[in-house]
């Protein structure tokens, strides 16, 4: 377990992400994609159960004993709290209400954003869209490790704890790596949340406020549903830097296991994208894909080869209007 990892230091890469490229091929032969951009009109309804089911769980954990709290914040709630992340992902493409509508999804993603415990959805959509654009950007893809990252957690027992606290480096690095001013937005989604969190406490007291953080730093940390983080772009094969999951957890998780679909078309919700795959099979069949998310995982923290460096890393210019 003391044995550090093989790479030092990114894959460094003097070309555009592949995915502009990409979209512009598969829509001038399958003009048809264009009709899975619209939204989803099961997701607001999706995402109304689970903050609902959240809340009665809520009321149920009141009388729990503290470690039997704590078995169903990682069984039960981890799963929805970390799938609530993942409809706030796609809520943040606006695919809730339409591209006609930004405001709604905003204010949606706020609501999704409730059982989560802390404010996460307007920050997260603000860093997300360079995540889209400048895929493995240096400075401003903040889904990148930082160096430090890459150089301390370099060993087995080191990644093992890094996938634990994962939820707190994907808060943290941000404001390391590319800091944005505050929005309006992400203060009323703050005082949203804490509005939220206190209506709680005082109903029914300290255990449900424990349950549901409890869900989201267990649910988001090492949990199977989180082998999504590391098989979406980590590089377990030189040249290839974005990966697909077809198994089935992508039916908990809004399919976000159709990962290479997604960058090539993030404005197609979820619920679309195995159809984009069915169009266009020859765009995807032949691409190495994941099949587990928790041997991804297992993959991570055992192999050399692997670590929070395994990531492909470009220069990318500014882009002066938005995707």
């Amino acid at each position: 377990m003391g044995n550090s990892a093989g790479r030092s230091d990114f894959e460094w890469v003097y070309t555009d992400q592949p995915h502009t490229q990409r979209r512009k091929e598969m829509l001038a032969k399958y003009p048809a994609i264009k009709a899975l951009m619209r939204p989803d009109p099961h997701l607001k309804w999706l995402v109304l159960g689970m903050v609902l089911a959240q809340l009665l769980a809520c009321w149920l954990v009141r009388g729990l004993a503290w470690r039997w709290l704590l078995f169903w914040a990682y069984a039960f709630g981890g799963c929805v709290n970390h799938s609530l992340t993942l409809a706030i992902h796609d809520i943040s493409h606006n695919t809730a209400f339409g591209t006609g509508h930004p405001a709604q999804n905003r204010w949606f993603a706020v609501f999704a954003n409730l059982p989560l415990g802390v404010p996460y959805a307007s920050s997260f959509k603000k860093y997300h869209v360079d995540h889209h654009r400048y895929l493995g950007g240096d400075g401003l893809d903040v889904d990148v490790p930082t160096r430090l990252e890459g150089w301390l957690f370099c060993t087995p027992a080191r990644k093992l704890l890094w996938l634990a606290l994962q939820p707190f480096f994907y808060s943290l690095r941000p404001l390391c790596v590319h800091p944005k001013a505050m929005t309006r937005m992400e203060v009323f989604n703050a005082l949203a949340q804490l509005a939220a969190n206190a209506t709680i406490f005082t109903l029914w007291g300290l255990k449900p406020m424990v349950y549901l953080l409890a869900s989201s730093l267990l649910g988001l940390g090492l949990h199977p549903i989180s082998g999504h983080f590391v098989a979406e772009h980590y590089m377990f094969l030189k040249g290839h830097e974005t990966y697909s999951y077809y198994g089935p957890l992508n039916w908990i998780t809004f399919n976000v296991g159709y990962h290479m679909e997604h960058h090539d078309f993030p404005s197609i919700p979820g619920r679309n994208l195995p159809l984009v795959r069915k169009i266009a099979p020859e765009y995807y069949d032949h691409l190495p894909q994941h099949y587990s998310w928790v041997k991804v995982l297992w993959d991570f923290v055992s192999e050399d080869s692997l670590g929070p460096y395994a990531r492909v890393k470009r220069v990318c210019k500014l882009a002066k209007d938005g995707l």
